[in-house]
């Protein structure tokens, strides 16, 4: 394994407003540089009141502005939401701002429901993800120099290479970022069935190009780490109550942890959450440090990226900055 990023939601927690989750991002932003993250990519999601990484290229200004030289990067932007040209320019201004610190990943699927797709100016019965590949050629086109008699330009943004990652929860987007010679990340922290096959896949069929020469594939972990085992399960608690609520229909901002998990749903409801979590490391330094190395052999990834929907800020600080040291070590040691 070569390194360690983080993904952040910028959750929005009971209580509090997007100002401060965003605020928050960029102080967890802060902390993952000086604990050697490679990145800080953020996620779009609209019309969900426990998110505030709806404009994600405004956020990662935002992050960048406060941060020296951590990557930042977007995990991803669903591409099927807009024009390739708008965020070829909105991504060419931030790499313009902070040059060699920029990356985007794009996404496949919407990231919301339907009626909120239609307010995007997005058709859902039209054919925007099956127009995915031609969408991600058209980006990629407009982050190359510019070729004699090119009409339509990315200002900013053509020249500058920005380095293009496709995220996938299923082989699609593995198959594709293969045959397009592109670095690829895989969603296990929260769709975990397709992690071995996708990565078998996208290696095996992965063709070299002149934006990489050989596979480089990342996975997605939840972390919930703590002074103690049973600290870090409690942790976990609030990401569970917020996949529960998802299912049933009623997303809300994230809330604090409980001390009876089995109050969190039915028995078939956490049975499914327990499922699509089960790529989480949770417990003390110690636990957490064993799961991560296990994952790593197991999938051999050169990348992983963390993540966790934790309801304190400090506590949250804390799990990445116990990932961090576990992680490190892993790099060092070659894994």
């Amino acid at each position: 394994m070569e390194a360690y990023s983080v993904l952040d939601l910028a959750p929005i927690t009971e209580g509090s407003n997007a100002r401060q989750a965003l605020l928050n991002a960029r102080e967890l932003a802060q902390c993952a540089e000086n604990a050697g993250y490679r990145r800080f990519w953020m996620a779009e999601h609209h019309n969900m009141t426990g998110i505030a990484s709806a404009a994600t290229a405004v956020a990662l200004g935002f992050v960048a502005e406060g941060t020296q030289k951590i990557r930042v990067g977007a995990g991803g932007v669903m591409l099927p939401n807009h024009a390739p040209l708008v965020i070829a320019e909105q991504f060419g201004t931030l790499a313009s701002l902070y040059p060699d610190r920029v990356d985007l990943g794009l996404g496949r699927a919407p990231g919301t429901d339907g009626e909120t797709m239609m307010a995007l100016r997005r058709d859902p019965a039209g054919g925007a993800p099956q127009q995915f590949p031609q969408d991600v050629q058209e980006l990629l086109h407009y982050f190359e120099p510019l070729s004699p008699g090119q009409r339509v330009k990315s200002v900013p943004g053509f020249g500058l290479k920005v380095p293009v990652w496709l995220l996938g929860s299923s082989l699609y987007s593995a198959q594709l970022a293969a045959a397009l010679g592109l670095p690829f990340a895989f969603a296990s922290h929260f769709a975990p069935d397709m992690l071995d096959e996708a990565l078998a896949v996208y290696r095996h069929r992965f063709e070299p190009s002149r934006y990489l020469q050989s596979p480089y594939c990342v996975a997605a972990v939840n972390v919930f780490a703590a002074d103690s085992v049973e600290a870090g399960q409690r942790l976990k608690t609030s990401i569970e109550q917020q996949f529960v609520a998802l299912r049933r229909g009623t997303p809300g901002p994230l809330k604090p942890p409980v001390d009876d998990p089995e109050s969190i749903g039915s028995s078939m409801e956490r049975a499914q959450v327990k499922h699509a979590l089960r790529e989480s490391a949770v417990g003390d330094e110690s636990t957490v440090s064993d799961w991560l190395r296990r994952f790593v052999e197991r999938t051999e990834v050169d990348e992983v990226i963390v993540t966790g929907q934790i309801y304190d800020h400090q506590a949250r600080r804390q799990s990445f900055e116990i990932a961090g040291r576990a992680l490190a070590t892993i790099v060092e040691r070659g894994i």
